[in-house]
């Protein structure tokens, strides 16, 4: 039986019905039957709770940039709303609704079943806003069809509202994008869940030390270790997700910055240009010198030319793209030449001819130095049929080498050791900083040919150096 009533209602009050007589394409009396109805199933639902708006509002703040997990977002939509956008707008502006959000979502799109292109734009609230575009942008990434996976383009938020720019893309870059947008804490809280004892243990550390701590790979600390110059190239390879010299100049300047930064081995570092200044608290001047030639080094194993200069807590690197540039054309010419050992040996002494041209060199060039070793010794093992390096062959390749060289030297093998000793040596300083690094530069073509000739089969000992004062040049390579 219907019975007519006339009731009175305060604007504050038709407002809050309005969505309601809207969704009823203005018949009052249903949106009325609605809310009385929904009114009735909250008041006989058991589970049915309020919460409270700070609460609430703490929640929202809390979990921003964190993903709602997939079990939590298959029960509040339905993964087979994917099929019609057109059904999914309306179900999620009635849940908005239902919740007394004082949200809406407005979605355009190519295609109703599987877009291709699509902006949702979400009004209300800020944080309200920012969860809702997380939410159904994850629904919308975890259930588009693969012939039509979609990806966030770009986000843009203003006052009262938000907008997400949907596209097609690979499954992979639309989770990353997902993450970019959405998720930055989300992959450092399931990794605090997952080990939660370690990360609580290395915050307290840093809390009781007030973060005067360093993290380190076990690579890096293992080379300090050893007193060997260690890099930071696995974790900046591992970032970067490719090989340290395919890294462009800025990025690597990017990621120089961010895991010294975090590590703590530095306390800031500023990049100006393609030039990087680094803050430090070392007071040891033995440690300072070490680190600087440890970031000149991993810039150089780059590709990169760099001054270095240091004054008490600040180290500055100046890069000399014209040293690089003429050293790369040395390298360059090597790479295109065929002529075998003689001709390479040539272009040996022309790249040490030319770090004597190059002015004030702004560190040792040792990349560059064990990559002409490298091809050197690979033009010896083609001449001569070697498949398996051996003492004896690399004993031989030595002696060939330092003949046409004119310099005199000492061969010996014991066991499973090659004593290699230099008498004379026409490349040796003689005081100049130019020929300082020529010799530097030799020593480091003689590494590559061994790294060449044997790679982790053997071990290189050097136990006296010409430059360093001594009346010879003595090193050992051990085999394994």
């Amino acid at each position: 039986m219907n019975i007519s009533r006339h009731i009175s209602i305060d604007e504050e009050h038709v407002e809050k019905i309005k969505p309601y007589v809207e969704k009823h394409n203005g018949n009052f009396g249903a949106a009325v039957r609605e809310l009385i109805n929904q009114a009735g199933k909250h008041s006989r639902h058991t589970n049915s709770c309020a919460i409270d708006t700070a609460l609430f509002n703490w929640l929202l703040k809390e979990t921003e940039d964190t993903l709602v997990p997939d079990n939590v977002l298959d029960e509040l939509i339905d993964p087979g709303l994917i099929n019609s956008i057109g059904k999914l707008e309306g179900y999620v502006n009635n849940w908005f609704t239902r919740l007394e959000w004082d949200v809406s979502l407005s979605l355009k799109y190519d295609s109703d079943a599987f877009p291709s292109d699509m902006l949702m734009e979400i009004r209300g609230q800020v944080r309200k806003t920012k969860f809702a575009a997380s939410m159904l942008s994850r629904y919308l990434i975890k259930n588009s069809s693969c012939r039509a996976h979609l990806g966030i383009r770009s986000v843009v938020h203003l006052n009262d509202s938000i907008k997400v720019e949907l596209s097609r893309s690979g499954e992979k870059e639309a989770q990353k994008s997902l993450v970019t947008f959405f998720g930055g804490k989300d992959e450092p809280i399931k990794a605090v869940k997952k080990n939660n004892d370690i990360w609580k243990g290395i915050i307290g550390a840093y809390l009781l030390n007030n973060y005067n701590m360093v993290t380190l790979h076990r690579n890096y600390f293992e080379d300090l270790l050893a007193d060997k110059i260690p890099l930071w190239g696995i974790t900046i390879e591992a970032l970067a997700k490719r090989p340290l010299r395919e890294i462009p100049l800025k990025e690597l300047l990017l990621l120089i910055k961010k895991i010294y930064e975090t590590s703590r081995i530095a306390d800031r570092v500023e990049i100006d240009g393609e030039d990087i200044v680094l803050f430090h608290s070392f007071r040891d001047q033995g440690a300072m010198e070490k680190l600087k030639k440890i970031l000149a080094s991993l810039l150089e194993n780059c590709g990169h030319s760099y001054y270095t200069r240091s004054a008490a807590n600040m180290i500055v690197l100046y890069h000399r793209p014209d040293a690089g540039k003429r050293i790369n054309e040395i390298i360059g010419t090597l790479k295109t030449s065929s002529s075998g050992v003689d001709q390479t040996l040539v272009m040996f002494m022309a790249f040490l001819k030319g770090l004597r041209e190059i002015p004030d060199i702004p560190l040792p060039l040792t990349a560059s130095g064990r990559e002409i070793g490298a091809y050197l010794i690979q033009e010896y093992e083609k001449e001569n049929n070697i498949r398996d390096w051996s003492l004896e062959d690399f004993r031989r390749a030595l002696e060939t080498v330092d003949s046409r060289l004119q310099r005199e030297s000492e061969i010996k093998i014991e066991g499973k050791d090659l004593h290699y000793t230099i008498r004379r040596c026409n490349i040796a300083a003689d005081g100049d900083a130019s020929d300082a690094y020529a010799c530097r530069a030799a020593r480091e073509t003689f590494k590559g040919a061994v790294d060449y000739a044997f790679g982790n089969r053997a071990e290189l000992s050097v136990k006296r150096l010409l430059t360093h004062g001594d009346n010879f040049c003595e090193v050992v390579i051990r085999t394994l």
